[in-house]
């Protein structure tokens, strides 16, 4: 055990964990710094630890030390540590797929990020008394480790295969649970089935091939990423062929005559995603549609407002009196659990029935089969080899220890553009928290600004100040096959080749920068140098996948789930729950009552602050009720 061993450490109750739990280390290289795969892995009983909170152990001093040496010491600058070739060999981590077909593989390749093999071995060592490993396997047990809830998380769980031995892991619940995914599964595959083959029809006898999808935050942000990511993909644009799926989320009236205007409703089927069929925002934009959906029928002669809406509507959900009250018919809801959070919910009904209605559910059980496949390789792999607990080290390193508050993630995929927007909601919902989980309050900010575009959009966006500006940590995703290769004649690349030249190019840009001794070697005019200086050393990560198919896309979406779970565990905050999205939503209902009361009985504005009580009466005022 290196220097660094625990002695005298504050321990953390964490009760939701084996008792004695044993968690995996491995020993340091006496030379680099990093260890061989060989070193790192076989030890299969290793000694038994005891988990403390992150801010406790010899690691969190011994890394906040390393940090300040990155920020000071010339010698520790990406351009000198990218001319290692042993250290930059030792920065890659390699997944292959044995369900997703022999030629399919992840590379990570860190070795673009400040950090070193020493480094990495105290992150390591981080992971190992924070409880990582038993975090980890509480997770997949069944464990209720969402305390202030008093809930399990168990989004894996709804991509496992039927006939999976899911009791192995959970051995109270895990056939159960198992068995229920699957009847929901069932369900949704032959409702799916009905209305794709038409037996399932409009009132008006149309094929239903039109889908609003009525929902918002995860019901809305996990699906929209998946159907524009799946749109380019053969097996899927084949699919779709002849279907629309759009996305209602904003209660702002705009968004409904957008998603709607060019639709018929006699072809058109309302998914209605709500847990408990009382999000404000959900349920208006539910009544509006159901709405024009009775209009338009009404205008085709259908007058049977109860057969339209059994026809034309389902819902998601767990209130199925709410749902039935609604008028949709009992057959046609489908539920899910409140081990399902709103964010990780893609994988569940939520998803799965619009994104099947549009692309088939064949297509959709491939991309449950990716997530699986990532899912069993978070939680098997051994820490050192796996993608998403790598780049989650890399997150704790970069946020808690450099002190970059932001994150870019760069897709180098049109297809990709909705990614951004969603794990940025499953990443700073998750993790942007004030307490740990003993409810005291955090010493240091958890969680980071996510943002991101496609490349090369981004580059034409916000790459100046990532090159120039602050420090911006930056995931490039990458694609070895185009999902729609153009390769003309006269061109001296194709044009996924052009689009990879940036994917290579850029993080080498941020990383190495350009130094004033360049650019008087280039001849550049003595006044522009110090406009054309690029520091560099800026942090970056590249993530390159074969192609981009329905089993990638459950792939990615599972390692950045995982990342944000592993970043949640070593901080030892609750990262499953999301008490900060209450409190606007409190408030916004003294709004709603002031508006009414406002509007129909020209009540004064009384309650508010007077900033508030202003700006409403301006409201008011301006708009009379439009």
């Amino acid at each position: 055990r290196s220097s660094l061993a625990l002695s005298a450490c504050v321990l953390t109750p964490l009760s939701f964990l084996p008792a004695a739990s044993s968690i995996p280390f491995a020993p340091h290289s006496s030379t680099s710094g990093i260890i061989s795969k060989e070193q790192a892995n076989n030890n299969p009983n290793p000694p038994a630890t005891k988990m403390v909170k992150c801010t406790d152990s010899p690691q969190w001093t011994a890394l906040q030390s390393a940090a300040a040496s990155f920020q000071s010491d010339d010698k520790l600058h990406l351009r000198h540590l990218c001319s290692d070739s042993s250290r930059c060999a030792g920065l890659v981590a390699t997944h292959t797929s044995p369900s997703g077909g022999a030629d399919r593989r992840i590379v990570l390749d860190y070795s673009r990020q400040q950090v070193t093999g020493e480094t990495m071995e105290l992150l390591f060592d981080l992971a190992d008394q924070t409880g990582l490993t038993a975090k980890r396997a509480a997770m997949r047990s069944g464990a209720k480790i969402n305390t202030t809830e008093d809930r399990a998380v168990l989004h894996p769980a709804l991509r496992m295969p039927a006939g999976y031995d899911y009791a192995r892991h959970n051995p109270a619940e895990g056939a159960a649970v198992l068995g229920d995914v699957h009847a929901v599964r069932g369900a949704i595959e032959a409702f799916v089935a009905k209305v794709r083959s038409g037996e399932h029809a409009g009132s008006t006898g149309k094929p239903l091939r039109n889908y609003v999808c009525i929902g918002i935050g995860g019901s809305q942000l996990g699906p929209e990423f998946v159907a524009e990511a799946l749109r380019a993909d053969a097996a899927a644009a084949a699919a779709a062929e002849g279907r629309t799926l759009r996305f209602l989320a904003n209660v702002d009236p705009v968004d409904f005559a957008l998603c709607t205007r060019d639709l018929d409703p006699e072809e058109t089927l309302l998914v209605v995603i709500s847990k408990t069929f009382t999000t404000a925002e959900t349920m208006l934009n539910a009544r509006t549609a159901r709405k024009w959906i009775l209009d338009g029928l009404a205008r085709a002669g259908v007058s049977d407002e109860s057969a339209v809406i059994s026809q034309h509507v389902c819902a998601v959900s767990t209130a199925i009196d709410k749902a039935t009250a609604f008028g949709i018919d009992a057959a046609n809801i489908f539920g899910f659990w409140n081990w399902v959070g709103g964010r990780f919910s893609v994988c569940s009904a939520v998803g799965l029935v619009p994104l099947s209605l549009c692309f088939s559910y064949d297509v959709l059980s491939a991309f449950l089969d990716g997530a699986h496949d990532m899912d069993e390789h978070f939680f098997d792999a051994p820490l050192r080899e796996n993608i998403p607990v790598l780049l989650g080290l890399l997150g704790v390193w970069n946020s808690t220890f450099m002190g970059y508050s932001t994150r870019a993630l760069l897709p180098y995929s049109q297809a990709l553009k909705r990614l951004p927007a969603h794990i940025q909601q499953v990443d700073m919902e998750t993790n942007g928290k004030r307490v740990a989980l003993d409810g005291t309050v955090l010493p240091f900010q958890s969680g980071e600004i996510n943002f991101g575009e496609p490349g090369t959009n981004g580059q034409h966006s916000f790459y100046q100040l990532m090159h120039q500006g602050r420090v911006v940590p930056a995931d490039f995703i990458g694609f070895c096959e185009s999902q729609a290769p153009v390769d003309m004649d006269g061109e001296p690349v194709s044009n996924h080749d052009e689009l990879m030249s940036n994917f290579f190019a850029q993080p080498d840009a941020l990383a190495y920068g350009k130094t004033l001794q360049d650019l008087v070697a280039e001849g550049v005019d003595e006044a522009l140098r110090p406009h054309k200086i690029f520091e560099g050393n800026r942090p970056s990560t590249s993530m390159l996948l074969t192609r981009l198919d329905a089993f990638a896309i459950g792939q990615l979406l599972a390692i950045y789930e995982h990342r944000t779970a592993t970043q949640g565990f070593i901080w030892g905050l609750n990262s499953f729950d999301q008490w900060g999205v209450e409190l606007g939503k409190v408030l916004a209902k003294q709004v709603r009552a002031q508006l009414n009361a406002s509007r129909k009985s020209a009540a004064s504005v009384q309650g508010f602050n007077s900033s508030t009580s202003a700006l409403l009466e301006a409201y008011i005022g301006g708009s009379k009720g439009k």
